[in-house]
């Protein structure tokens, strides 16, 4: 029987391309959640904390509303600072991580409103 290897996103994984200088990049706080954000997970930004948290589309709390894309994963039910993707670069979206649920009409208005801080989806 042959060995099979899972191996876990890597960092970065899903960049086709980004500006000089790391100019595409911010560091922010991702808010803690239940579950494991791996890189390339969509996030939205909590309104009352400015806390990015992972993509809830039909979210009222400013989550909603793609903002960046994880650089970096963050373990369950840690809070910490991370390097996100929030313009001017080009994702894989085939390697874009969402929250379970969320559906292909979801994740094309997410993409749009990705596309209109300049990251763009190639698949």
């Amino acid at each position: 029987m042959p060995n099979v290897i899972n191996e876990p996103v890597r960092t970065g994984e899903y960049i086709v391309g980004e500006e000089e200088d790391y100019r595409s990049r911010d560091v922010a706080v991702i808010a803690s959640e239940a579950f494991d954000r791996p890189a390339g997970t969509v996030l939205g930004k909590v309104t009352a904390t400015g806390k990015l948290k992972t993509l809830a589309p039909t979210a009222t709390d400013g989550t909603q509303t793609a903002v960046a894309i994880l650089y970096q994963g963050v373990p369950a039910n840690t809070e910490a600072k991370r390097t996100v993707h929030s313009r001017e670069c080009t994702v894989n979206g085939q390697k874009l991580t969402w929250l379970a649920g969320t559906t292909d009409p979801q994740k094309a208005a997410a993409t749009a409103q990705l596309t209109a801080l300049g990251i763009i989806t190639r698949v």
